[in-house]
C-alpha cells in the first residue's frame, strides 16, 4: 500500500495520530518503529520522551519520586505528545488507566491495542532489568494483576491486532484491520 493513499485515508478520519497500546513487553516500541517507517510518520515513545524531559531513566524516577510522581509527568508527557501530528505513539503500558488520557485518545488518535498472550510476555519480561513495576514480585502473578487492571482500557482501543507472530505480519494485520476500521467509521457517518 502507497503511503499517500494510507494518509489519505488516515487524514479522511479526522484524527491527529495513531497511539499503539498494550502491556510492557507487548512489542509497542517496535512495532511503532516499522509503523512509522512503513506509513513515513514519525515514532514518539512516551517511556523515551520522559526520560529526555527529566533525564532520568525510568528506574530512577520511580525509585527516587515513586509510581505516583511518574505517572503525573507520563500523563503531561502524552497529552503534549497526543496533540501532534502524523506521529506513532507507543504509549507507556499503565498510561491508559489515566482517564484524561483516555478521553484525549478517543478525541485525537487511532488507537491500537497491541495484544499479546499473557506466556509470551511473561516469556519475554522473565529476563527485565529496566521495568520497575518487576522488581522483586513474582512476574507472572504481577502480569496478571496488570492485566486485570487494564485489560478493560485496552479493548476500547479502535483496532485490536494480536502480537504474537513476527513483526512484518503483525504490520500487514495492522493494515487490514486499519482498512476496517475505515470502512465502519464510514458507513456509521453514512448513517447520521
Amino acid at each position: 500500500m502507497k503511503r499517500s493513499e494510507f494518509k489519505n485515508i488516515f487524514k479522511g478520519l479526522g484524527k491527529k495520530n495513531i497511539a499503539i497500546m498494550g502491556h510492557m513487553g507487548s512489542g509497542k516500541s517496535l512495532m511503532g518503529k516499522i509503523i512509522a517507517k512503513q506509513l513515513g510518520f514519525q515514532h514518539l515513545d512516551s517511556d523515551l520522551e520522559i526520560i529526555k524531559l527529566t533525564n532520568k531513566s525510568i528506574n530512577q524516577i520511580f525509585e527516587e519520586k515513586g509510581e505516583e510522581y511518574f505517572r503525573s509527568v507520563e500523563t503531561k508527557v502524552l497529552l503534549s505528545l497526543i496533540e501532534k501530528e502524523n506521529v506513532i505513539i507507543s504509549l507507556g503500558g499503565g498510561s491508559i488507566v489515566e482517564k484524561l488520557i483516555r478521553v484525549k485518545l478517543k478525541k485525537k488518535s487511532v488507537t491500537i491495542f497491541l495484544d499479546t498472550s499473557l506466556k509470551v510476555l511473561e516469556k519475554r519480561l522473565k529476563k527485565s532489568f529496566k521495568r520497575p513495576l518487576l522488581k522483586n514480585v513474582n512476574i507472572e502473578k504481577k502480569i496478571k494483576e496488570l492485566d486485570f487492571d487494564r485489560r478493560k482500557y485496552y479493548l476500547q482501543a479502535d483496532i485490536i491486532i494480536q502480537n504474537i507472530d513476527n513483526p512484518l505480519n503483525t504490520y500487514k494485520n495492522f493494515i487490514n484491520e486499519f482498512f476496517k476500521f475505515h470502512e465502519k467509521t464510514n458507513s456509521n457517518k453514512n448513517y447520521q
